[in-house]
Formats: structure tokens, C-alpha cells, sequence
């Protein structure tokens, strides 16, 4: 049975800020974000988006009556949470009208959410070969204002849905895999904002897709010239091309032009929305569909990492005639984009660090956005 995904689209806001012009009011060298990091613009996520909110608006284009109708799981993959208890996927079970009947759960574990929801998906609609699986990867990436780790902010969601017999991409059974328990990256129950050893986890990201890649190889007697794309999480673009540059080494120059190529088309969109978190590794992806050159039956390579930390690498193979499907992702509204300045972010960035029992409304009436967050009364959270 071949099972992968048959629908995909993803959604950030509609605000950037341009980050030569972030370096520049940060007194560093604009190329040191926009060649150092590989960083060209950054979403800038008001405070009447969240993960559900900026999850059903990715979802909202992909689920229409058939999908509400048969859709029986939901995998929300997020480390931008909303409620200690509540699933982000009941909530957004309620405002993107799925069946009842359909069961879901918010997945953890850093970046690595949507990608353990993807091995979830694979077992369940193997024992239910007629199932719809809808899943997300949602989040918002806060490090602070004027902090080593700002030029690596942003925020999105991915959203999917996979099945048998998909129509974008087969998901290939097998992966390898590395669990270690490390303080590269975490974010303390009482803060909003993340902490991160910078160096530290940029070392443990490469080592993990060298050792789970060459075990990949091994495992399926696999060559990297094998592979017509290597993609990767990419908290910033210039991370995934140094992980690239390890996995290349000692291959031919055919070999390493025709995947630095491919590597080019994948990190295009994430270079213009900043870091996605859950959703950065499928950004790539969609990226890669869109703009690079891509056959039916290609081998893909994936590396997901989520900080803490656990790293997979597992294929997938482009299903025939997928570049006809792609023709509804449309991406050309990203040109759209309004930019703010470094003062506007700040101001945007400050109204949504909130953490109160208090009423309050956000500025959802300034929000184009088809879904939102409205804000806060008797301690819920109210959705539009």
C-alpha cells in the first residue's frame, strides 16, 4: 500500500520585516543575516494569530466538505501551545467544521512534531486504508528582542493531509533515527520565549543528520548519488547547508552541483518567512516542489530535528503526475506581503507576550486573515 500526502499548503502572516534592515538598526553588518545566517525577510506574527489560528488558516484551503466529512485523525505537531490541557487539535477540529467523529492530539517534542505525526499517520491508515489523515506543524518562534537568537525568528504553519494512494508524495516505510537528551534548545514552562546554546545545537543538528543518513544509507544499501534531494529543518538556511556539505563530501562534482541545486529551490520560501519550528522542515518541501527540478518517482531525502533532541532522516518519492496536483498550492501571495519597520515589529512583537487571567481583545479587527484570535474572557480563548 503506498500512503504519503495527498494535499499540502501552508500559511504565515501577512507582515515582514526585512532583516538587512534589522541588522542595520541592530548596529551588525547586514550580510552577517543575510549571507552568514542565509536569511532574507522574517514573518512578523500578530497577537490575533496563534498556532490554531495560524494552523486553520493553512488547513482552511486543503479541508473542503469531502475532507471535513472523512477526516478521522488529527496530528497537530507544536511547541507554541495554547492550553496545558486542551489539544490545539480539538480547537481547530471546531473551526475548520470536521466530523465529531474524528479523534485528535497536540504532539510535542521541539521541531519534531509534524514529522512524528507523519510516522503516526503512516501506522493508522495502514490498519484503516480508508482513512484521511489531516496534520499541522504551527508555531511561532520567539527568542527576545535585540538577542543572539532574534535573526532566527518567524512563524507559520504546514498543513497536510495524507492517505492511501496520495497524489503529491509517497512516504517510503523505514527511517533512521537518534533520540539524546540534551539542553541544546528548551523553553521553561514560565517563559514564552525560548533558550538556546546556539553553537551547541548547531553542532548536535549536523552530527545527527550525519549519523542518521549514513545509517539511512546503509539500512536501505543506498548511495547519496541515489537521491535527486536532500532537505532539511532549517531554523535558518545556512544550517541545513552546512549539514549539506558534510553529507556531500567525497562525491562528484555532478553529484554535489545537482543536489546544491536542489538544496537552492528548497530553502527559497524559508529564507523569506524565517523559522517555522514544526513546520520548517516542510516549508522546505513545499519550496522544493515549487521551484526545483523535481521528476515523477524522484527520491527526496528528509532530516528532521527537534532540539532536546531527536533527529530522523526517511524518504519519500514524487507520485506521477504531482506537478499538475501542486498547481493549487499557490505561494504568489507571499509577494503580497506588507513590510513593517524594526519600530512596528518591536511594537508587534511586545502586544503579543501576554500571560494573564485577565479579559482582553487583540487587534483581530486589523487581521485580513480568515481565521483569528480575538483574545481572552472568563479565562477562554475566543476564535473568529
Amino acid at each position: 500500500m503506498d500512503i504519503g500526502i495527498d494535499k499540502l499548503n501552508f500559511f504565515t502572516s501577512d507582515m515582514y520585516v526585512d532583516m538587512g534592515e534589522l541588522a542595520e538598526t541592530r548596529k551588525e553588518d547586514p550580510n552577517k543575516y543575510l549571507i552568514g545566517i542565509g536569511q532574507k525577510k522574517q514573518a512578523v506574527i500578530p497577537n490575533s494569530q496563534d498556532s490554531v489560528t495560524l494552523a486553520a488558516n493553512a488547513a482552511g484551503k486543503i479541508v473542503d466538505d469531502f475532507e471535513r466529512k472523512n477526516i478521522d485523525l488529527i496530528l497537530f505537531g507544536t511547541e507554541s501551545g495554547v492550553d496545558s490541557s486542551k489539544s490545539a487539535a480539538v480547537y481547530l477540529q471546531g473551526l475548520l467544521k470536521i466530523n465529531p467523529q474524528a479523534s485528535g492530539v497536540e504532539l510535542k517534542q521541539a521541531c519534531f512534531g509534524l514529522t512524528a505525526g507523519i510516522q503516526l499517520a503512516m501506522g493508522h491508515i495502514m490498519m484503516n486504508p480508508n482513512s484521511r489523515v489531516l496534520l499541522v506543524g504551527s508555531d511561532i518562534a520567539r527568542y527576545g528582542i535585540n538577542t543572539p537568537g532574534e535573526p532566527t525568528q518567524g512563524g507559520g504553519a504546514v498543513a497536510m493531509i495524507m492517505s492511501a494512494k496520495p497524489s503529491i508524495l509517497k512516504i517510503n516505510p523505514g527511517n533512521a533515527h537518534l533520540t539524546k537528551d540534551i539542553m541544546d534548545f528548551w523553553r521553561p514552562l514560565y517563559r514564552k520565549e525560548a533558550l538556546v546554546d546556539g553553537k551547541y545545537s548547531s553542532r548536535e543538528f549536523i552530527d545527527f543528520f550525519d549519523q542518521t543518513f549514513n545509517e539511512y544509507k546503509e539500512r536501505e544499501n543506498l548511495s547519496t548519488s541515489d537521491f535527486d534531494a536532500l532537505i532539511f529543518h532549517l531554523p535558518y538556511t545556512k544550517m541545513g547547508l552546512k549539514a549539506l556539505r558534510i553529507g556531500l563530501q567525497g562525491e562528484s562534482k555532478e553529484v554535489q552541483q545537482r543536489l546544491f541545486d536542489q538544496f537552492d529551490a528548497s530553502k527559497q520560501l524559508n529564507a523569506e518567512v524565517g523559522n517555522l519550528y514544526t513546520g520548517s522542515l516542510y516549508l522546505s518541501l513545499i519550496s522544493l516542489l515549487k521551484k526545483g527540478k523535481l521528476k515523477d518517482n524522484d527520491l527526496i531525502g528528509l532530516f528532521s530535528y527537534g532540539s532536546g533532541a531527536e533527529g530522523e532522516f526517511f524518504t519519500a518519492n514524487t507520485v506521477p503526475g504531482f506537478k499538475s496536483v501542486l498547481e493549487n498550492l499557490d505561494i504568489s501571495w507571499l509577494d503580497n506581503r506588507r513590510q513593517v519597520t524594526v519600530s512596528e515589529y518591536e511594537d508587534i512583537y511586545k502586544a503579543s507576550l501576554e500571560f494573564t487571567d485577565r479579559n482582553f481583545l487583540t487587534g483581530f479587527k486589523q487581521d485580513k486573515s480568515e481565521f483569528k484570535f480575538m483574545g481572552q474572557t472568563n479565562q477562554q480563548r475566543m476564535y473568529k
